[in-house]
């Protein structure tokens, strides 16, 4: 109850913090953002990446219970549907927050490109969303709905799509080299799964029911899911780096540089690869601590850490690298540099989401 507690008191000072930056943004637009016409994508699109791959995890997970019937992970479904469209709800307000003209959003329902990637992506979501809420409101009403099933093999192929998607969103940007690799619409759907198994050893872990006598093993498998995920992720990270730096193309040189041993660096080693993906290798490789609730949970929030970190230093440092090395001095204006890092009013938004998405 003392965690729960001051998680939500934390919940409503992050809420507060943010009602003050969407008043900014809302009164000022982009003005007090810290991106401009070179670095175009900032905080709020990484969060979007990293929210959205969080709920398309949760939702696989749901299906354990609700689809495959696996006894051990029964009664955590709810848990993961809520999770699913609690941080799709977080995912889609940052990335709202982002647009040039917010009001028009409901331009692309009625103006729409079936051939666009971003169209695609915003009708799915909007189908995965109501998929997941009816599947929650089947699911507190009688789990033995006929509906469910056939609900959650829907959702279940949307979960992989969307996630895909969002990496072949990324990965269409030719101009990008960084962006431009084939592997990031299969990396997605498996960084989404072990956001996914994070959020779901933190459910377990520290908001579990402590009568269950299933939890410790319960945390254990849900603890070797994420040493497996997370040696992938790093499989994937090797693929990238080192196709990018063989490969020679300047740009994407310079991108990897940026991240491994630039102004990002800090980001990388310290929060991505130490917190968010050596600690929790380390501590969930043990049977003993693997199955202990406090240890099981906090090393979930470490790797939701790293992931929402891995989402940063996807998106700014494509960005920091200039197309043209003469863009750099050949134009002097505050909205024209290649340096990023959010502004107070960017993090005062993204918390705000954070601190909504935790209110009871």
């Amino acid at each position: 109850m003392t965690l729960k507690r001051t998680l939500y008191a934390l919940a409503a000072l992050a809420l507060l913090f943010g009602v003050w930056g969407v008043l900014v943004r809302l009164t000022t637009g982009h003005e007090n953002a810290a991106y401009g016409s070179y670095v175009v994508w900032g905080l709020w699109v990484a969060m979007y990446l990293f929210f959205v791959g969080i709920s398309a995890g949760a939702f696989m997970f749901a299906t354990f219970d609700y689809l495959f019937n696996i006894p051990l992970f029964k009664g955590t479904g709810r848990a993961a549907l809520w999770g699913a469209l609690v941080t799709l709800a977080a995912g889609l307000l940052s990335i709202w927050f982002d647009l040039g003209h917010m009001e028009r959003i409901w331009e692309v329902y009625l103006f729409r490109n079936p051939f666009s990637v971003m169209a695609q992506m915003v009708w799915g979501y909007t189908l995965f969303g109501a998929i997941a809420l009816v599947s929650l409101i089947l699911v507190i009403q009688s789990e033995k709905s006929a509906w469910l099933k056939p609900l959650m093999i829907v959702g279940l192929f949307l979960s992989v799509f969307l996630s895909g998607g969002v990496g072949a969103l990324i990965g269409v940007q030719a101009a990008r080299p960084y962006w431009h690799i084939g592997l990031f619409p299969a990396q997605f759907p498996v960084f989404s799964l072990a956001s996914g198994a994070g959020l779901m050893l933190v459910v377990v872990g520290l908001f579990g029911a402590t009568d269950d006598a299933r939890r410790p093993q319960q945390l254990w498998v849900l603890g070797l899911t994420t040493v497996v995920l997370q040696l992938v992720k790093i499989y994937f990270l090797w693929a990238d780096f080192s196709q990018s730096l063989y490969g020679g193309i300047p740009m994407n040189v310079a991108a990897v540089n940026e991240v491994m041993f630039g102004t990002y660096w800090w980001a990388f080693w310290i929060l991505q690869i130490g917190l968010g993906t050596i600690v929790p290798l380390v501590v969930l490789v043990q049977p003993k601590l693997a199955k202990h609730n406090g240890w099981a949970g906090w090393m979930g929030v470490l790797v939701l850490v790293g992931f929402a970190v891995a989402r940063a230093n996807i998106v700014f440092p494509a960005l920091t690298v200039p197309e043209l090395e003469a863009l750099r001095t050949a134009f002097n204006d505050p909205r024209l540099g290649y340096s990023y890092f959010p502004s107070l009013m960017e993090w005062a938004v993204t918390l705000g989401i954070v601190g909504l998405a935790n209110t009871p």
